[in-house]
């Protein structure tokens, strides 16, 4: 194994109070690129995602209100699910927890999840967010770090927002293995995670498919920060870039304030997913995932985004080809409409389907 490169950057929390994240990354000043120069890389140019990155604009005043709208309707299940999640972790790590929160749809997550924690059951609680990247691995770095902070490896525990096809969970399972064969600090790769669509989480608190806040928005609910990248020759934690001409939309501290001053206005939500629902999860999304791909002649599953959050992601940062969803009358998916109406992307209705909504994405040209 070659020897990790520790970094030298100072650790720093984004747009969140110190003592509710510590990101393990390195900002970095490198120059964004419009989205249709980088889809095309992406996808002719042997380009990797983790080497490039587009800016990001603030949201548009009928998108944000919608926003707001799903604090109001979905922010008291937010907070139940939040506390929900905190007994399990509890009952599961004890007194002593590590929240690792994999960057950066895991943060908002990880920030309220350390709170609902800290509130109701220890105050030895320490939240990381640290960098995953699909097809190149967890930030070792990052973790090397945690070993050396003297908190204790049997603590640990993964956090991120949702599971779509099961990829980062797979790519986080294969990367801890690598880790514990080279490592004495031997840490477990559970996954908890607020909504497990497919299957593949260990701590879950719900099996829907709904539209969670903190997932329609990008940077400004998640401390200001790009998603991860991870460039050439530059040693240490992975990077990202910093959305600072945002700072004036950012609502990430707002956001977790709003949800975690509910905790004690509601209480913690009911287990409800059933022992054996895994199994049948995992096969059904598999089978649709095939039938998706013949259907619309993809070969790139890659191409394929489910869930409402993934949906989102697709409509904000990549170039779609269609959105399909389950009910168009659903609250849940109201933002994904304004966004297809902003980007004149066509919407068809499949009540089959097994999510609330599913992006695809286009196929680009050289």
């Amino acid at each position: 194994m070659n020897p990790i490169e520790l970094n030298k950057a100072p650790v720093f929390s984004g747009s969140y109070a110190v003592e509710d994240c510590e990101f393990l990354l390195q900002v970095v000043d490198i120059k964004p690129i419009e989205v249709a120069e980088k889809e095309r890389l992406l996808q002719n140019g042997g380009v990797h995602y983790s080497s490039m990155i587009s800016n990001e604009e603030a949201p548009s005043k009928v998108y944000l209100d919608l926003f707001h709208d799903l604090i109001e309707a979905n922010g008291d299940r937010l907070a139940s699910e939040i506390q929900l999640l905190a007994k399990k972790l509890y009952k599961a790590r004890g007194d002593s927890i590590t929240l690792v929160s994999l960057a950066r749809a895991g943060t908002p997550v990880g920030v309220l999840l350390a709170r609902a924690l800290k509130a109701k059951h220890t105050d030895d609680v320490k939240h990381y967010s640290i960098s995953i990247v699909r097809d190149r691995g967890i930030d070792k770095a990052a973790l090397q770090h945690i070993a050396e902070s003297g908190r204790p490896a049997d603590s640990i525990i993964f956090v991120d927002g949702w599971t779509a096809k099961g990829v980062i969970n797979r790519e986080l399972k294969q990367a801890v293995a690598d880790w514990n064969l080279n490592s004495r600090y031997q840490i477990s790769d559970e996954l908890c995670v607020i909504s497990d669509l497919s299957g593949h989480a260990d701590y879950i608190a719900t099996a829907d498919d709904y539209a969670i806040p903190s997932g329609v928005l990008n940077s400004t609910v998640s401390g200001l920060l790009s998603r991860t990248l991870i460039l050439d020759g530059v040693p240490g934690f992975h990077q990202c870039i910093c959305y600072s001409h945002l700072a004036n939309d950012d609502l990430s501290t707002w956001f977790v304030d709003r949800v975690s001053s509910r905790f004690g206005q509601v209480s913690a939500a009911i287990d409800n997913v059933s022992p054996g629902w895994k199994i049948k999860r995992q096969n059904d999304v598999a089978s649709f995932i095939v039938k998706v791909m013949l259907d619309y002649n993809i070969r790139d599953i890659n191409k394929i985004k489910p869930g409402v959050s993934e949906a989102t992601r697709v409509m904000l940062r990549r170039l779609p080809r269609l959105l399909v969803l389950k009910d168009k009358n659903s609250s849940d998916v109201a933002h994904l409409k304004v966004l297809a109406s902003e980007k004149n992307i066509v919407i068809q209705e499949d009540p089959l389907m097994p999510f609330a909504a599913m992006a695809l994405i286009e196929n680009v040209k050289v």
